[in-house]
């Protein structure tokens, strides 16, 4: 299902620039996640979506993205559509806040470590246990990664990529 468009309080939201995650440092995000071509991959403040393009185009795999500029989805989607990409790229004009992600088995962040504090929730209510969640240089806080892996990009520059499983709910013990 489609999420609501944008409404002017979603952009008083807006929490985090345009910055580009390095090519070479989005697909190392994605080998470290092992997405393949069963998987569902959402990413959120997608920007230009290139690690949407490249989960689809590289990975095979389904890809969302979910962006509130409405600039930067005009342009992914006008790049999806160069490339041929329709069946397996898709770019949402959405508050992230406001999209279900029940379907990911992969969610990608680029995002300060407040945002995905805030967005902490969301994916605990929506993801099941085996979903994969990726953060480039930024921790998801109260979460432990399961990998922490430094990758130095083609300009010289060191970015942090955490991995986190989907933590399982705890099991209730009560009757």
């Amino acid at each position: 299902q489609e999420a609501p468009s944008p409404t002017t309080e979603d952009y008083q939201d807006r929490l985090a620039p345009f910055v580009p995650t390095p090519e070479d440092v989005a697909e190392e995000m994605l080998k470290i996640a092992k997405v393949d071509r069963y998987d569902r991959v959402y990413d959120l403040g997608s920007g230009d979506g290139r690690i949407v393009i490249l989960a689809a185009q590289k990975f095979r795999a389904e890809a969302v993205g979910v962006e509130l500029d409405q600039d930067l989805v005009k342009q992914s989607r006008a790049r999806i559509a160069e490339l041929g990409l329709q069946e397996r790229a898709r770019i949402l004009h959405a508050n992230m806040y406001e999209v279900s992600l029940r379907y990911a088995t992969v969610v990608t962040l680029y995002l300060l470590t407040s945002v995905n504090e805030r967005l902490r929730p969301i994916l605990e209510r929506d993801l099941r246990a085996s979903a994969r969640v990726v953060s480039h240089d930024f921790q998801i806080p109260g979460w432990t990664p399961e990998q922490t892996v430094k990758v130095t990009s083609q300009t010289g520059v060191t970015h942090t990529i955490f991995l986190y499983a989907r933590p399982s709910p705890p099991v209730s013990t009560s009757k």
